[in-house]
């Protein structure tokens, strides 16, 4: 049976008659700025980006976001300004939300739920969440996807090329292909929601001796490819969190990292998208604090063993002044014709990166930076590097390892929390191997319905 709602041409022209002639205006006019020999206004042009994917919403606004979080994919310029974008969408209204719903779960599909609330709880780039009850009055979460959005990730994806070559014209020391490559992947399996199912369980299997992160369970009766229901998980902001003794504080955020790092050291996945929309916090039976839940489960990377082992050795090749397991573990991510002078700039970035991790004291993550400022030194280090001494092609496992690091860091500074993360680290890498990794992967997989990463 045909998809009235696939990849269909009508509708990424239409989306090309949105997106196209306000990008491509943009681009045109930079390009041509550029021929012309004149200083590009790279802030007023960053600008413009922002007001139109701002208004545009949908999955070309969910990229700009990711693109403003990996370093130098961008000019700083748009990376400040596309940081600014939010990820609320108008809602679909409720005569809408009923057309989609019937479209999902057939004439009936009211009859199924013992309640369901036609005003959404939350609205999103790809998709809005609804809460409803089941007969049982068991609370549920339903995620409803927009329509046609299908097409539109391909439109919008197609612009996306036509954005990064132009920056690889104006700033040609990153190659910015392989991010391409990879946002494409991640952004096409975002819009199955039956896949987002299997994460979900996946991560209920690899969380479940962690205490202090919750995992919706799923309702698979009443989840379609463009449908995905779980329980609803009570929980408050994790902003509303900042004021809080230090004790909490700290114990959210050692929720949080086990959240990342343990489901990645111990099985080989991670959550790419650590948006502060996707987590709340729970109390326990004496209304503290606990840990949080885990909310979206859209944007999961999983990688081979052999990746995770190069995590592990570039950071112990830092941690123990091995260049040779350095440069095995870049190879390993993926970087290729590296040189020493390039060796040293990619350290730039791996010692910021892996910098809390390898300092065994307790300390906050930006240790005396102001929020504001951390990262961005190494970051303009590490671009002046590349322009004299580059290009060196970004490695798509990069896109998101990077988002991770970046995003639970940013958690951590909003947080003010102060921890020993190398120990938190080391715990979770102790007694490390790449058969066992590889063999609770295949394991946790399975047992979720997904396959093994090539």
């Amino acid at each position: 049976m045909s998809d009235p709602e696939g990849n269909r041409f009508s509708a990424r022209a239409a989306r090309y008659a949105r997106v196209g002639a306000n990008v491509g205006g943009i681009a045109a006019r930079m390009v041509g700025t550029r021929v012309l020999g004149r200083d590009a206004d790279r802030s007023r042009y960053a600008a413009e980006l922002t007001g139109v994917l701002g208004g545009l919403k949908g999955p070309l606004m969910k990229v700009a976001q990711l693109l403003a979080t990996i370093p130098d994919a961008l000019p700083p310029e748009y990376a400040a300004e596309l940081q600014k974008l939010q990820s609320q969408a108008p809602p679909m209204g409720a005569a809408f939300v009923r057309r989609r719903m019937m479209a999902e779960l057939g004439p009936d599909w009211a009859g199924r739920f013992g309640a369901f609330d036609l005003q959404p709880a939350a609205a999103a780039s790809l998709g809005q969440v609804h809460r409803a009850r089941s007969h049982d009055g068991a609370p549920l979460a339903c995620k409803l996807q927009y329509p046609d959005m299908q097409s539109a990730v391909e439109a919008d994806l197609s612009q996306l090329g036509m954005l990064l070559a132009v920056q690889r014209r104006l700033s040609p020391e990153i190659d910015t292909a392989e991010i391409q490559e990879e946002i494409g992947a991640r952004l096409r399996e975002e819009l199955d929601y039956r896949r987002e199912a299997r994460h979900a369980a996946l991560y209920a299997h690899m969380l479940a001796d962690v205490p202090e992160v919750r995992v919706p369970g799923v309702w698979a009766e009443l989840s379609t490819l463009r449908l995905l229901t779980l329980d609803w998980l009570e929980g408050r902001p994790i902003l509303d969190y900042k004021q809080a003794p230090l004790e909490t504080r700290n114990r959210l955020a050692t929720a949080m990292f086990k959240a990342w790092w343990h489901p990645f050291s111990h099985f080989g996945v991670i959550h790419g998208d650590p948006h502060l929309g996707n987590y709340t916090v729970f109390d326990d039976a004496a209304g503290h604090a606990a840990g949080i839940n885990l909310l979206d489960y859209g944007c999961i990377r999983i990688f081979p063993a052999r990746f995770v082992g190069g995590v592990v050795d570039l950071y112990q090749g830092l941690r123990d002044d091995e260049p040779d397991r350095v440069v095995a573990a870049y190879e390993t991510w993926g970087f290729r014709g590296l040189r020493k002078d390039l060796i040293e700039v990619l350290n730039l970035w791996a010692r910021f990166i892996y910098g809390p991790l390898l300092d065994d004291r307790v300390r906050t993550i930006a240790d005396g930076v102001a929020p504001g400022e951390y990262g961005r030194r190494e970051a303009w280090r590490v671009k002046q590097a590349l322009r004299e001494k580059g290009p060196v092609r970004v490695p798509r496992e990069f896109v998101f390892m990077d988002r991770a690091a970046i995003g639970l860091g940013a958690v951590f500074l909003h947080l003010g929390a102060e921890l020993n993360f190398h120990r938190l680290f080391e715990a979770e890498i102790d007694r490390f191997s790449l058969d066992t990794v590889a063999a609770a992967q295949g394991r946790a997989l399975s047992t979720a319905g997904l396959s093994a990463p090539a």
